[in-house]
């Protein structure tokens, strides 16, 4: 079988792959002419969904990708083809995204970045912290990373809320609900986590209105995508007092433009898109987990289905 490799990290990965599945015909290149020569007769591609949705746009056909992102917005684009098989990396974000989210929100409640002002102020800071038990925390998006999230939150004693497509039951969340429900669950959450993925359905979705409802304590964290997100109005919320701050890692441009409003809001804190790297010991072992069921003719993990778009 071969299999074309296009990555930045490209070496580290045909490295793992070929010392985990040597029988493997592993194809890849840091040139792009080159990688575009060798996905000719390759069918199989693993790689991130930038330089793969440059290749498909170059007229090569594989038959499956591997996305080494959660994300695939780039493979969706007009004017793609879409006759192929697609699955997403999932499965090995869960922990890394997890640490990521208590970092901000312990940080939140211990009031780091305040006592290190107090610091520089050379301030004697003795304000007595806070915890997260009964701490109530909506995880908007409650798929693979969403659910994995809830289980490395739960120890912690929060009360765990939910927003999926659909309002079902799910453990270990209190309550999961539709979009439709999002005004009233911000209002009683002390967290906010958006993991919503970028479909047409998630465009805009924390606007103006919605940021009022938000309680005045309240923590946005979004490390789903930077389109859920109307930007404005969260400066501006932010200035109202709408809520009490904001952790951005994605926005709408990346890198940030220099004139952006989010590099002087106040209570904003940006983090660079840096929130779940992606593993590339454990994108191999799902890339070849997937192979096997791939040969195999079964279902594959992650499998996209490019009318809902994730």
């Amino acid at each position: 079988m071969r299999v074309l490799i296009a990555e930045h990290d490209h070496a580290v990965y045909a490295q793992l792959l070929r010392q985990a599945a040597p029988d493997l015909d592993v194809l890849t290149s840091g040139d792009s002419a080159e990688l575009s020569r060798l996905a000719t007769d390759c069918p199989v591609w693993l790689g991130q969904p930038d330089l793969l949705a440059t290749l498909l746009r170059q007229g090569h056909q594989p038959r499956w990708l591997q996305s080494t992102w959660a994300g695939i917005t780039p493979l969706l684009a007009e004017g793609l083809t879409r006759d192929y098989r697609l699955t997403r990396a999932v499965g090995i974000f869960g922990q890394v995204m997890a640490e990521y989210v208590l970092t901000y929100m312990l940080g939140h409640e211990r009031e780091v970045l305040a006592r290190l002002v107090s610091q520089v102020e050379r301030k004697w800071d003795n304000r007595q912290g806070q915890g997260l038990a009964g701490r109530k925390v909506l995880i908007v998006g409650t798929g693979d990373i969403g659910q994995r999230v809830a289980q490395f939150l739960l120890p912690f004693g929060v009360q765990l809320y939910g927003i999926a497509r659909e309002a079902r039951a799910l453990a270990p969340f209190i309550e999961v609900g539709a979009l439709v429900d999002l005004p009233r669950l911000v209002g009683e959450a002390d967290y906010v986590i958006n993991l919503l993925p970028n479909t047409p359905d998630t465009h805009d979705v924390y606007d103006a209105a919605l940021f009022k409802q938000f309680k005045p304590t309240g923590l946005f964290i979004n490390v789903g995508r930077g389109v859920a997100v109307v930007d404005a109005d969260l400066v501006q919320a932010l200035k109202e007092g709408h809520l009490a701050g904001a952790v951005i890692d994605v926005c709408r441009q990346e890198p940030l433009p220099q004139r952006h409003p989010f590099w002087t809001a106040w209570g904003l804190l940006l983090t660079g898109h840096s929130s779940a790297p992606t593993s590339p010991p454990m994108m191999v072992q799902l890339f070849l987990e997937n192979l096997r069921a791939y040969q195999a003719g079964e279902a594959l993990r992650g499998e996209v289905d490019f009318n809902r778009g994730y």
